[in-house]
């Protein structure tokens, strides 16, 4: 049960942001903050 919850909201969250530009490029310019921080620690 709690699979098959977890693989709608996956579901769910995959189909909002194909339909969402404006969500996509938010969540993709966080995840480009985040690893621009990491590798500025690693070095």
């Amino acid at each position: 049960m709690k699979r098959r919850m977890l693989m709608s909201a996956l579901g769910m969250g995959a189909a909002y942001l194909l339909r969402n530009k404006h969500a996509r490029q938010k969540l993709m310019d966080t995840f480009q903050s985040i690893t621009g921080k990491a590798r500025r620690r690693v070095r």
